[in-house]
């Protein structure tokens, strides 16, 4: 049975080391001779409402879009999501965007932000603030949960600025640019009136973002002017994009693929600034965050990895290098929705993404080079 990001997001502190004002990127190390590179994990933050995507701002911290706890209020004014993924039920005020500071605290910065949940026989999944960027100082935030066939008639889907006193605005219509701008491939068993774009990168000052129920990448400038640098659907068919990045001049997007999952079917797609798509990497499964580091090496997290559906504690993250090989060098997660570097080099994951609010966390992944041990049997 085909099923897409969204009837999938529904199945689904500390100390944290970010340092003040702007620092050079470090990249994770490349570990030669009689060394290797150890990972560690550690649980920074707790108690977040279904975490999405994730970045670090111009100051240092860490900003995280959670989707936050869905709603109750139903639309009957329009195209609804059919069953069993749909009717959707909403709320104005259900999601938000959190900052990380260096002590490990959580302060709100972004509020009463619209959040929607499916209905029982789709899982009650959430979708609300799908992820975040920044233009300079400014953070934007990625609006999924919004639109009538999500039960929130009064908001649409789109990208939106925010303030200094916590309050947003919207600086586009995403939901009427994805209804007057079909795909040539949607999925009618699925489809989304709205959309539940997934994540947003900042690329040489507009908005790159990947819609994964029609398929398609959209590009959208900070006045809100929207086109499309590729129908996904019509080159790829069905194939579910989730996460996008930007590295040498293209752009990579990664793939969920449909359900039950089967085994190696998602892959890294480059994608041109021309729209024109290749294979990049192959042999994954439900991938839902990509990141490059300094040395060209792909990081890839499956957010379930070896089952048939989506199962929490089978999550990973695969470290691709330049040659080819492949190596997991993180594992464990449960159901893990996003991933970025950070400026001290670790990868920071967004864990139980997929889940009942409150169980949201981050994870830092660190890396260091070690001696390989002498072999000391006889």
């Amino acid at each position: 049975m085909k099923r897409k990001i969204t009837y999938l997001l529904v199945l689904l502190a500390a100390s944290i080391f970010i340092i003040q004002g702007c620092k050079k990127y470090e990249s994770p190390p490349e570990c030669g001779g009689n060394k290797v590179t150890v990972t560690t994990q550690k649980i920074l933050v707790t108690g977040l409402n279904d975490p999405r995507g994730l970045k670090f701002g111009p100051d240092g911290n860490l900003y995280v879009a959670e989707a936050g706890v869905g709603g109750t209020n139903l639309s009957t004014t329009c195209a609804q999501v059919v069953p069993p993924v749909g009717p959707y039920h909403g709320s104005n005020t259900g999601s938000r965007i959190s900052m990380i500071d260096r002590n490990g605290v959580r302060t709100t910065v972004a509020d009463n932000l619209p959040s929607s949940i499916t209905a029982p026989g789709g899982g009650s999944g959430i979708q609300g603030v799908a992820d975040v960027a920044f233009i300079g100082n400014t953070l934007y935030g990625l609006l999924s949960g919004a639109g009538c066939s999500h039960g929130v008639p009064d908001i649409s889907n789109g990208i939106f600025k925010v303030h200094s006193d916590k309050t947003w605005s919207l600086i586009d219509n995403y939901s009427e640019y994805l209804m007057a701008h079909p795909v040539q491939n949607p999925n009618p068993g699925d489809f989304e009136p709205d959309g539940t774009g997934y994540s947003m990168i900042n690329s040489g000052g507009d908005f790159y973002v990947v819609e994964p129920n029609h398929g398609e990448v959209d590009r959208i400038t900070p006045e809100g002017n929207t086109s499309r640098l590729i129908d996904i659907s019509a080159a790829e068919g069905h194939i579910v994009p989730t996460c996008i990045v930007s590295h040498d001049g293209n752009f990579y997007v990664g793939n969920l693929d449909v359900f039950p999952i089967v085994q190696g079917s998602s892959s890294v797609y480059k994608i041109t600034p021309q729209g024109k798509i290749s294979v990049f990497a192959k042999g994954f499964e439900t991938i839902l965050g990509i990141a490059f580091d300094d040395h060209n090496r792909l990081y890839v997290l499956e957010s379930t990895a070896g089952q048939d559906e989506l199962t929490p504690g089978y999550g990973d993250i695969i470290r691709v290098d330049p040659s080819g090989q492949k190596t997991v060098i993180a594992s464990g997660f449960h159901l893990p929705t996003a991933m970025t570097f950070g400026p001290d080099g670790s990868l920071y994951v967004s864990d139980w993404g997929i889940g009942p609010p409150g169980m949201g966390q981050i994870v830092q992944v660190s890396f260091k080079c070690e001696n390989v041990q002498p072999d000391k049997k006889g």
